[in-house]
């Protein structure tokens, strides 16, 4: 008897612009090679008028879901049927999921921060201080609070954006937050357990940008994350180290909300140095 045979792949992707360098299509092909799944991650160039019929063709395909990047992160809500709860309190999704026939939006930003912070630290109880107030530090605030931190001190040169972060996390989560107006360089409070840059300065091409800070204020046992996957050492990193304290470069958080996404749509754990290293071999 022959067996039978099975062309139909599952199907899943990104839709953003620019969608050129993205990373996670070559990390999330990569675990589907390892893992061996008939899955397929296709990268889209999508632009801000074609997101409604990206969706549809999503949905249309039978595709298992897909990301959401710049400038979809907000827009895509008013294309999909639901919201999980931590993403209704960032007001973003990045990652939307085929459920019963229902899209469903997440957000894995912040849940990837969170997972790679454990590596090193519980955030429990812990002071932060995160600089920015973007979608990156919406994700990453909402998420450590939700996960217990003590209190978040937002640093951003725009001190509407700020404020609106601060009221955010004092509102929804049961986090401390407070604004510090970016205009100086930034001392660094004693008593700050983790540092966390939620800004572009310091990504590719600009790679020898350096946060606004006081470098003396950096000391151990601080650590100190940086979201930015290219370069993985910032300058930030760089002078953390220097110091004493310890470091989390942005590849941790990429990977894992990227384990995080394929989970959801194939119901497999993917492995997770499998996804890293083909990141550090692009990056090297």
């Amino acid at each position: 008897m022959s067996q039978a045979l099975n062309f139909l792949s599952l199907l899943t992707g990104s839709f953003a612009s620019p969608a050129a360098e993205n990373p996670t299509v070559a990390m999330i092909e990569a675990a589907y090679r390892h893992h061996k799944l008939d899955a397929r991650y296709i990268n889209c160039e999508v632009g801000q008028n074609g997101l409604g019929d990206a969706v549809r063709g999503a949905r249309a395909m039978g595709w298992a879901g897909f990301n959401c990047s710049i400038p979809h992160k907000v827009a895509v809500i008013a294309h999909i049927d639901n919201v999980a709860d931590s993403a209704i309190i960032i007001g973003a999704v990045n990652c939307v999921v085929s459920r019963n026939g229902l899209l469903v939006g997440e957000n894995t930003d912040g849940q990837g921060f969170v997972t790679s912070l454990r590596t090193v630290a519980d955030p429990q109880g812990k002071a932060f201080v995160m600089f920015g107030a973007g979608g990156a530090a919406r994700a990453i605030g909402v998420e450590a609070a939700l996960a217990g931190a003590a209190s978040i001190t937002v640093v951003n040169r725009d001190p509407k954006r700020g404020a609106e972060l601060v009221a955010l996390l004092e509102d929804k989560t049961p986090a401390k937050a407070e604004l510090v107006v970016w205009d100086q360089p930034y001392r660094i409070p004693e008593q700050t357990d983790i540092v966390v840059n939620a800004t572009s300065i310091g990504l590719f091409p600009d790679v020898d940008r350096r946060l606004a800070v006081v470098p003396e204020s950096l000391r151990p046992p601080m650590i100190v994350a940086d979201v930015i996957p290219n370069p993985p050492r910032t300058a930030l990193l760089h002078d953390a180290e220097a110091r004493g304290c310890v470091t989390l470069d942005g590849l941790g958080m990429l990977v894992n909300q990227g384990v995080i996404s394929v989970e959801h749509w194939t119901g497999i754990v993917p492995d997770a140095e499998v996804m890293r290293e083909t990141l550090q071999h692009l990056f090297s």
